[in-house]
């Protein structure tokens, strides 16, 4: 008798459970919290998961300072509403999720680099933490992560710092967005481009961002475009470009493009530069590499959707090098014709082409 109850009792709890679910008794409400077994399960899991699948992750170098500025400006738009940010707790409202986002202080503590990687990347199911909205970049992902193992040295004004910086080369020290409204006359450009390319279009100085100022306009619109249809694949400018209309779209490349586009030259490596040079005006004939200079060259005038690089940031310019090379980068309806130039450049070429249009 007893050995069938043993058998009996799991069915009748199924049922009773199924019964309880159909009937509508099974709370799902955030307000009630979890039960204590399932909070410390759920965390359980969680953390073993997280060790288990941030064992295979690719770390990608984070040793460049840019990233950091890249990263908190990323942070600012996606993360801070929920998570709050150095010197600011979690919103009233995010709070009151469940789970609720946790405050990151002591967590970029816990975690490992290659574990901050993996759930920035892939989120968490069951919870508010969304996917990387590109998955295919890599380097957007490391630039977070950079950002993250800074955290535990921020304090409110050196968050703010980063994120704000100097709004240009100017050196006028940055004011929030809401005081700089008032004297921008596009006021797209202060609330979503700003932060981080400045009102001045030159990037802030840094190659975290691309130099916008004195860019072609049809370029512009044209990228902001493929952002927004999803083309160009860029977890940060995406969800950006997905706030904006066609006007603001426009109004935004407008502002950039009649901005002049000057900005203090690094130190460059001479060689480099003439190595990029040959390439640019030559190409590279032994395999089939055609000249940079028949897009891009910027003594003449070329087709309005093909981008100038005369002045863009080195360090950029071998990123989107490197993006088309592992066809992570799309845009606008011209951007195949990259995927045969690219391919068969070495990564010191990409070097070479970089330092040559930077130096211009």
């Amino acid at each position: 008798m007893k050995k069938r109850l043993w058998l009996i009792a799991p069915a009748v709890v199924g049922v009773l459970g199924l019964a309880a679910a159909v009937i509508g008794l099974v709370p799902i409400k955030a307000s009630s919290g979890h039960f204590e077994v399932t909070e410390q399960l759920l965390q359980f899991f969680k953390h073993r998961s997280v060790a288990f699948g941030s064992g295979e992750v690719e770390l990608p170098p984070l040793d460049a300072g840019w990233l950091v500025l890249k990263g908190a400006g990323h942070y600012e738009i996606g993360c801070r509403p929920c998570h709050g940010s150095p010197g600011f707790p979690p919103p009233p409202v995010a709070t009151a999720m469940l789970p609720p986002p946790p405050g990151l202080a002591d967590r970029v503590r816990y975690y490992s680099p290659r574990e901050l990687f993996y759930v920035v990347k892939h989120g968490i199911k069951f919870t508010g933490m969304p996917a990387w909205p590109a998955l295919n970049r890599d380097d957007e992902v490391a630039a977070v992560v950079a950002f993250l193992a800074k955290w535990p040295e921020l304090d409110r004004e050196g968050y703010a710092a980063l994120v704000y910086g100097e709004q240009g080369e100017s050196g006028t020290a940055a004011a929030p967005i809401e005081e700089l409204s008032g004297k921008v006359e596009a006021g797209v450009v202060v609330s979503s481009c700003a932060r981080c390319h400045g009102l001045d279009g030159l990037a802030r100085g840094s190659p975290a961002f691309p130099v916008l100022a004195g860019q072609k306009v049809e370029y512009l619109a044209e990228s902001l475009k493929a952002y927004l249809e999803g083309r160009r694949h860029s977890g940060i400018m995406q969800p950006i470009a997905a706030g904006l209309d066609a006007q603001k779209l426009r109004e935004a490349a407008e502002h950039y493009a009649k901005l002049p586009r000057a900005r203090k030259r690094a130190p460059v490596d001479e060689e480099a530069v003439r190595r990029g040079a040959d390439i640019a005006t030559h190409g590279v004939p032994a395999d089939r590499v055609p000249a940079c200079g028949a897009c891009h060259d910027p003594s003449r005038e070329t087709n309005g959707v093909y981008p100038r690089l005369d002045g863009q940031w080195a360090e950029y310019l071998v990123l989107q090098l490197e993006l088309f090379s592992g066809q992570g980068r799309g845009g606008t309806a011209w951007w195949q014709l990259m995927d045969r130039a690219v391919h068969r450049l070495t990564p010191e070429q990409m070097s070479d082409v970089a330092a040559f249009y930077a130096a211009q």
